[in-house]
C-alpha cells in the first residue's frame, strides 16, 4: 500500500501544469452553479445524476467522452458479473430496459459467463435515455477535469477544459462526487487515499497477501469483433512486434509453455466467453489474453494515453492471435460500436484505482461474517453484490496470484465508505470507496458499482439541502429510507426481491440484525438467504435481539428451544416496545400486551397476512412485518457510521 501523501505531490504537478495551458489557449470563461455536481459519466456517475436529480435537486454530470455508462458501454465491458438476483435499485431498471431492447432475459444469456449481455452501443443509448428523463438533470460531455475549488476543508467546485473548443468551464457546486475511473478528484483535492496491495499483518484480513506495495490489478483494453459471415476475411496486417507465443495458455488450443498456468477452456468456449447479441464477441480475455499490467494512478491524462497505447496494441495482437492462430478469421472489429478511428472501446478498463480514507473501511472481515463482525457495518448498507474476490494479476508476476475467485458470501457496502473522513463537500463513488485492496475485488463489478453510484447520488442531493452541506451529518437511516423507496436492496436477500409485497419490511428490519440471514460463498454468485417462510427457534431469535433493545435477564426469562410462536411474537414486540418507550420518556407511547396482540389481530390480513393463529409457528416473513409495524427498530434505533444504535425516539400511535 502506498499511503496518499506519497502520490498527492506528484499528481497535483499535472492539473496545475494542465490550467497554465488550457488557461493560455483558452478562448473564454464559463462559469456555472449547480447544487450536485458529479465528475465522471461513468457507471458510478451516470446512476449518481440520476439518483440525485430524482430528489429535485439541480444535478450535472460532466463527462470526458461522448458516452455515458463507463465501463458498461464506454469500456466495453458489456457482459455483467454478479448481482443476478439482486436486480437492485438503478441496476434492475437498466437490466429490464436491456430485457425490453432485446426482447426478455433469455435474449441477453449469450455467453456463458454473466447471465446478461449486450452491446456497448445499447448501454449507452439507455443511459442517455434515463437521463433525458430527468428535469434536474444537465450533461456536459467533452469535459476533462483539472482542478477543484476548495476552500481550507471543503469542496465548492470544480475546473473544467472544453477538449473541443479549450474554453475554460468552472462549475460550482454544494456537493460533488468524484466517479471518475481513478479517483482523480479526491487526489487533486488532497484527500488521503492509498494505492495498491495491502499486507494481510496490516488489514488483518486472512488472505496471505505478505508484503504492502503499489501494485495495483491488471487493466484491459477491450475490443468488440463482429461475425461478418462464412467467408470473410477481416485479418488484421500483423501488428510490429506480435509473436503466438505471447499467448500462450489463453486457451487449450494453443498451449505449449507448460509452466505458465494451464487454461481450463478450450478455444470455441474462449470465443463464447462473453458472446453479445447480434452475433459479436466481447474481447476480455483474462490470464495470457489481453490483461496488461500498467500502472497509469499517478500520471497526467497525456502520459496515460501514451502508456495506454502500450495496451490498445497488445489487444490488437490479441485479435491477431484469434484470426490467424485460431482461425476466425471471419471475426474483425465491430464498425457499428464505437466512434472511435481505431473500433476500439472509447476508455480502457480499470479494475483499480484510489482508494479514499473513508469513515469507515471496508475490509474482508465485515463481509466474510456481517452479523458478528467487531463493526457491526451492515446495518448501514446501500448496495449490495454478491461477486467473488476477484483479483487480475497474472501479467505482473510480482503480484500474489491466489486471489483469483476467493470465496465469500453475498455483502453490502456500508454509507461510511463513500466518505472521506477529512474532507467536505466531497463524495466518492466507482472504485475509488474506502475499501481494502483485497475487497476492491469485489466491489469494482458493473452492477455493485452502480449500486454504489446510486447511494451516491442519494446522500449528496440531502447532503445538498442542508445549510452545513456535510455528508457525514446525514443521518444513515435517510440514505436508506431513500434508496428503499427507489426499489433499491439494504440487505443482500436473493429470495426477497422488490416485488414482495414485505421487501420494505424484510430489509428494514434486517438492517437491525434482529432478523439475520445466512450467507453462502458459491462459485460466480455468492448469495445470503433470509428464509421468509421458514420458522425459527424462540432462543435463536432472542440470541440475535442487540443488547440495546432487550436486557439479558428479559430475554432469559421465556427462552424456549421450540419454534417461536405468533403468540410469543407478539409478547415479544411488546417487551421491546416497553423497553423503548422507557428509554424515550414517553415519546414513544407504552402500549399494554392486549393493545399490541388486538393491533396484531385488527391488521394481520392488511399487512398481507394470513391466518392469524397465536398458537401456530410465525415464519420470518410474519415477524418481520410485525416487528417493522408494531415496533419499528429501523427509526426507533438510528445508526451511526460504524454501525453502532443510538436511540431515535419517535411518535408512532398506530401502525
Amino acid at each position: 500500500m502506498v499511503l496518499a501523501q506519497k502520490f498527492i505531490g506528484l499528481f497535483l504537478l499535472a492539473p496545475l501544469l494542465g490550467l497554465a495551458q488550457i488557461n493560455a489557449n483558452s478562448k473564454s470563461s464559463t462559469s456555472i452553479n449547480t447544487d450536485v455536481l458529479v465528475i465522471g459519466g461513468g457507471t458510478s456517475g451516470v446512476a449518481a445524476g440520476i439518483q440525485s436529480a430524482r430528489m429535485g435537486v439541480s444535478t450535472i454530470i460532466v463527462e470526458e467522452t461522448t458516452w455515458l455508462g463507463g465501463m458498461l458501454s464506454a469500456a466495453g465491458v458489456s457482459a455483467t458479473d454478479g448481482n443476478h438476483l439482486l436486480p437492485s435499485g438503478i441496476w434492475g431498471e437498466f437490466r429490464e430496459r436491456l430485457y425490453q431492447h432485446y426482447g426478455g432475459p433469455q435474449r441477453v444469456a449469450t455467453g456463458w459467463v454473466s447471465n446478461t449481455h449486450f452491446e456497448p452501443h445499447i448501454a449507452d443509448s439507455i443511459f442517455k435515455s434515463m437521463a433525458r428523463s430527468e428535469q434536474h438533470l444537465s450533461i456536459r460531455y467533452n469535459l476533462r477535469f483539472v482542478a477543484p475549488i476548495k476552500k481550507q476543508t471543503q469542496l465548492r467546485g470544480a475546473q473544467f477544459v472544453d477538449l473541443t473548443t479549450g474554453d475554460t468551464i468552472v462549475i460550482r457546486a454544494r456537493q460533488l462526487i468524484d466517479a471518475t475511473e481513478l479517483g482523480d478528484v479526491l487526489a487533486a483535492a488532497g484527500v488521503p487515499f492509498s494505492v495498491g496491495m495491502e499486507a494481510s499483518s496490516s488489514t488483518g484480513e486472512n488472505v496471505q497477501v505478505p508484503i504492502s506495495s503499489d501494485i495495483i490489478q491488471d487493466l484491459t483494453y477491450v475490443a468488440i469483433l463482429k461475425d461478418y459471415g462464412k467467408g470473410a476475411d477481416c485479418t488484421l496486417l500483423r501488428p510490429a512486434g506480435y509473436d503466438p507465443l505471447e499467448f500462450d495458455g489463453c486457451c487449450l488450443d494453443f498451449y505449449n509453455d507448460r509452466s505458465r498456468i494451464a487454461p481450463n477452456v478450450d478455444c470455441a468456449k474462449m470465443m463464447t466467453y462473453a458472446k453479445l447479441p447480434g452475433q459479436k464477441y466481447l474481447i476480455n480475455w483474462p490470464g495470457y489474453g489481453n490483461d496488461i499490467y500498467l500502472n497509469l494512478i499517478g500520471l497526467d491524462p497525456l502520459a496515460r494515453e501514451r502508456e495506454l497505447q502500450k495496451a490498445k496494441q497488445q489487444t490488437l495482437r490479441f485479435i491477431y492471435f484469434i484470426q490467424h492462430q485460431l482461425g476466425y478469421r471471419q471475426l474483425g472489429l465491430a464498425a457499428d460500436e464505437f466512434p472511435t478511428s481505431d473500433r476500439l472501446a472509447l476508455i480502457p478498463y480499470h479494475r483499480e484505482s484510489r482508494r479514499v480514507a473513508g469513515l469507515v473501511r471496508f475490509q474482508i472481515q465485515h463481509i466474510s461474517d456481517p452479523f458478528n463482525s467487531n463493526a457491526p457495518l451492515y446495518r448501514t448498507g446501500v448496495a449490495v453484490g454478491d461477486y467473488p474476490i476477484d483479483h487480475h494479476h497474472r501479467k505482473n508476476p510480482a503480484a500474489p496470484q491466489h486471489l483469483g475467485f476467493y470465496p465469500i458470501p453475498s455483502y453490502n457496502v456500508p454509507l461510511g465508505a463513500l466518505i472521506p473522513a477529512s474532507t467536505r463537500g466531497l463524495i466518492v463513488a466507482e472504485k475509488s470507496i474506502s475499501v481494502s485492496n483485497v475487497v476492491n475485488g469485489t466491489t469494482r463489478l458493473q452492477p455493485c458499482v452502480l449500486l454504489i453510484g446510486q447511494a451516491a447520488g442519494t446522500l449528496a442531493a440531502l447532503a445538498a439541502k442542508r445549510k452545513d452541506r456535510s455528508a457525514a451529518r446525514v443521518p444513515v437511516r435517510s440514505v436508506q429510507n431513500v434508496l428503499l423507496n427507489g426499489g433499491a436492496y439494504l440487505m443482500p436477500y436473493a429470495d426477497v426481491n422488490p416485488a414482495d409485497p414485505h421487501f420494505k419490511s424484510i430489509q428494514r428490519v434486517g438492517a437491525t440484525g434482529l432478523l439475520r440471514g445466512k450467507g453462502q460463498p458459491n462459485a460466480w454468485a455468492n448469495r445470503t438467504w433470509f428464509y421468509p417462510d421458514s420458522t425459527l427457534l424462540g432462543t435463536d431469535f432472542l440470541q440475535q435481539i442487540p443488547a440495546e433493545m432487550l436486557s439479558a435477564a428479559a430475554r432469559e426469562s421465556r427462552a424456549v428451544a421450540s419454534p417461536l410462536t405468533v403468540e410469543q411474537s407478539i409478547y415479544w414486540v411488546y417487551q421491546l416496545r416497553r423497553v423503548a418507550a422507557q428509554r424515550s420518556k414517553s415519546t414513544i407511547p407504552l402500549w399494554e400486551l392486549e393493545t399490541v396482540s388486538e393491533l396484531a389481530r385488527t391488521n394481520w390480513k392488511d399487512w398481507g397476512l394470513r391466518d392469524f393463529s397465536l398458537q401456530r409457528p410465525i415464519t420470518r416473513r410474519e415477524l418481520a412485518v410485525l416487528l417493522d409495524a408494531l415496533f419499528d427498530p429501523f427509526s426507533t434505533y438510528a445508526v451511526d457510521h460504524q454501525g453502532v444504535f443510538y436511540f431515535n425516539p419517535i411518535q408512532k400511535t398506530k401502525p
